[in-house]
C-alpha cells in the first residue's frame, strides 16, 4: 500500500487559518485563532461541545467568513480562489447535510462530480467509475435505487459519505462523520478514511468527539477549547492526563491501546466542575 506519511511532515501546511476571529453576528466564538493543517496527513479536531470545532470547519471550507485573520490553501488567500476552484481541491461534509426530496442514492453521490463537469465536459463512463468506486468504497452500493429518505440514519451518513469520495479532491474536510453511526460502523468510515489517506495522500480534516477514536486515525490533533488552540500535535505528544482534564475537564488515566498503540484515555470518574469543594 502507498503511503503519504513517509519522510518528515511538510513545512507548508495544505490548508492553514491565521488571526481568525470568527463570529456569528456578535457572537465571536473564536478570535486570533491559528490552524495549521499538516498536508498528506489526517488532523482531528477534538474538545468539547461549542468548543469552536465546527465553527473551525466551516471557515477552512469557506462557508464563514472571518471578521479578521485570513484562510490559506496551498500558500493563497482562500478569498482568491474561484468557486469551481475551491470545489475541485476540497470537499466538505458538514453535520446537517440536505438533500431534496425523493433522490435516490446514486443521483445524490453523482452530485460530488457536479465540479468536474463543464459546457464541453459532460457526464462519462470515467464520472460513472468514480461513483461506483464511491458507493462501494461506503457500502452503499446496494442502496443505490433506493431514496434518501428510506435510509436510516447510519445508511445516510454513509450516503453523505460517498457523495464527499466521488467529489475526488486531495482536501477533504468531515464535520462528524461518525455522528448517528454505530461503533463498527465508526470504524468502517474511519478506516476508509485512513486508506483514502495512505493510498492517494489526501488531507483529511474531521471533527471528531471520540478522543480515543481521534487517537487511533489521525496522525495529528488539534485539541480546542473556549475558541482556542490549546495544543497540537502528534496524539502521543498531545493526549495527556494534563490535556484531558485542561480541555475536558474530566480526571483520566492514559494508557498506550494493545492493538493499535495509540494513547487511550481511560475516565477516571465524574468531571472536576461536579466534585466536591474542598474548601
Amino acid at each position: 500500500m502507498i503511503t503519504a506519511l513517509e519522510g518528515t511532515a511538510p513545512s507548508v501546511p495544505a490548508l492553514e487559518g491565521v488571526g481568525l476571529r470568527l463570529a456569528y453576528g456578535d457572537r465571536v466564538v473564536a478570535d486570533s485563532l491559528d490552524l495549521r493543517i499538516p498536508e498528506g496527513r489526517i488532523t482531528a479536531l477534538v474538545g468539547p461541545n461549542a468548543c469552536g470545532k465546527s465553527t473551525a470547519l466551516r471557515a477552512l471550507a469557506r462557508l464563514l467568513k472571518p471578521s479578521a485573520g485570513a484562510v490559506h490553501l496551498d500558500g493563497r488567500d482562500l478569498t482568491a480562489v474561484s468557486s469551481r476552484e475551491l470545489a475541485l481541491k476540497l470537499a466538505l461534509l458538514p453535520q446537517t447535510p440536505t438533500a431534496p426530496d425523493g433522490i435516490t442514492v446514486r443521483d445524490l453521490v453523482a452530485r460530488g462530480r457536479t465540479p468536474h463537469q463543464r459546457w464541453w465536459r459532460q457526464w462519462s463512463s470515467a464520472d460513472e467509475a468514480v461513483v461506483d468506486r464511491a458507493l462501494a468504497a461506503t457500502g452503499v452500493a446496494e442502496l443505490a435505487d433506493r431514496t434518501l429518505d428510506e435510509l436510516s440514519g447510519g445508511q445516510r451518513q454513509r450516503v453523505w459519505i460517498a457523495m464527499a469520495l466521488a467529489q475526488d479532491t486531495p482536501v477533504l474536510l468531515l464535520d462528524e462523520p461518525t455522528t448517528y453511526l454505530d461503533l463498527a460502523h465508526q470504524v468502517d468510515v474511519l478506516e476508509l478514511v485512513r486508506d483514502l489517506n495512505r493510498a492517494h495522500g489526501r488531507t483529511v480534516v474531521m471533527v471528531l468527539h471520540e478522543l480515543n477514536l481521534a487517537c487511533r486515525y489521525a496522525d495529528h490533533l488539534i485539541a480546542m477549547r473556549d475558541g482556542t488552540v490549546v495544543t497540537a500535535g502528534a496524539p502521543t505528544d498531545v493526549v495527556t492526563p494534563e490535556l484531558v482534564a485542561e480541555v475536558f475537564d474530566l480526571p483520566a488515566t492514559i494508557i498506550t491501546c494493545p492493538v493499535a498503540g495509540t494513547p487511550l484515555v481511560i475516565p477516571e470518574g465524574g468531571r472536576r466542575d461536579n466534585a466536591p469543594s474542598s474548601g
